[in-house]
């Protein structure tokens, strides 16, 4: 960078310092990562605002990097946050980190300026162009209730039927004799049960059937917007069921009106939020919510007319996406079928039935251009789904 721009990032850019973060980590910030050595404590000019911070473990006898957690912190003009490693949790933590403790951090902040790596400037624009529809507001409301992003799903299995067993108690202090019996009917049904259960499964259900039943755990996940399921309005006439089985935009109203009433663009900012814990968070859960609001928005016809801003900021978000993945990333492995040519190619057709000749329409059908151009991604021939099906009618 510039030294007018390192000054002013000197000066008024945030700090984030981890501690005892061990040699060998692999550390990343937005678009950059790094190894981190003996003497790493942490980052500094960092410009405000919203960045994504992530990290993995490395195994140094076996080689091996771990899975990556990452977290988005809003870092504020002169802030500085400090995070911990837990070398149990193998995760940087607010545990156990004071008040206190951050002013003295603080208030002795150049004696740590050495051990401070400059935040990589070079691809700040970059990282721009990939978040700046997504807001604190947005953050709160998408975010696990953990904070953590991690790129393995975090699982924990319920209690198997054996342990309940083990669990059951018997009410009252006072047995009588047919108390017993049932007793003694109760503990001969366990033994029987704990045999079937070390026996050899006879099938695969059977085997499966064995299994403890495991469910993501709460705190962990990402608290997506909910795609509807009925892509028509209840009470609807034939043609409209048909329309909207077509069309989004009935889909696309029910997401804006029960998540973003207040705010229509934050919708994009979901989108890039999506983008970022996939490609940087290496979260696969994260991409299938991409495809499917991004899916929703190029098939959402009707919506054009109605919010032409909001597709207008939708096609540079959309544009920026491409730019950083490959030209054949989005092929279907089985079908080779490209989904996101299919899906624009839906928008691109949408824009030119629009009746008027306004911004969106030109832009829109400029942006295919350059697509079809850069990438030769053809959007005339008809996807499969639209081809028309022959029927032999001997």
């Amino acid at each position: 960078m510039d030294q007018e721009t390192a000054q002013i990032l000197f000066h008024e850019g945030a700090t984030m310092v981890c501690l005892d973060v061990p040699e060998g980590t692999e550390f990343g910030f937005d678009y950059s990562s790094w190894t981190a050595g003996p003497l790493f404590k942490g980052v500094k000019m960092i410009p405000p605002g919203i960045h994504f911070v992530y990290y993995s473990a490395r195994n140094k006898q076996a080689d091996e990097v771990g899975p990556r957690t990452g977290t988005f912190i809003n870092f504020e003009q002169k802030s500085v946050v400090v995070r911990k490693w837990n070398p149990i949790a193998e995760e940087l933590t607010e545990d156990g980190i004071s008040a206190d403790d951050v002013q003295r951090i603080q208030d002795n902040l150049k004696d740590l300026d050495r051990f401070l790596g400059p935040y990589p400037y070079e691809g700040y624009k970059k990282w721009v162009s990939l978040s700046n529809f997504i807001t604190p507001e947005l953050l709160d409301k998408l975010q696990p209730q953990s904070k953590r992003i991690c790129s393995v799903t975090d699982f924990v299995s319920e209690v198997s039927n054996t342990q309940s067993r083990k669990l059951r108690k018997t009410s009252g202090s006072t047995k009588t004799s047919e108390d017993q019996d049932e007793t003694n009917v109760s503990k001969e049904k366990d033994l029987q049960d704990n045999k079937e259960e070390n026996a050899e499964p006879t099938s695969l259900k059977d085997a499966e059937s064995r299994l403890p039943y495991m469910k993501v755990r709460e705190e962990s996940k990402i608290q997506f917007s909910k795609i509807p399921k009925q892509k028509y309005p209840p009470g609807c006439s034939p043609a409209e069921m048909t329309k909207y089985s077509i069309d989004s935009s009935y889909a696309l109203e029910s997401i804006l009106c029960s998540n973003y009433k207040e705010n229509e663009s934050k919708i994009l900012g979901e989108i890039q939020f999506a983008f970022i814990c996939f490609l940087i968070g290496q979260v696969l859960d994260a991409f299938e919510q991409w495809k499917n609001l991004v899916h929703v928005m190029c098939t959402s016809e009707e919506a054009l007319q109605n919010h032409a801003s909001l597709f207008l900021n939708f096609i540079s978000v959309i544009h920026y996406h491409i730019q950083e993945t490959p030209e054949d990333f989005f092929v279907d492995i089985l079908s080779a079928n490209n989904f996101l040519t299919s899906t624009l190619q839906e928008f691109f057709s949408n824009l030119e039935n629009m009746s008027s000749d306004s911004d969106l329409k030109k832009r829109g059908l400029k942006f295919r251009d350059y697509l079809t151009q850069k990438f030769k991604w053809d959007f005339t021939s008809e996807p499969d789904d639209y081809a028309p099906t022959v029927v032999d009618l001997e």
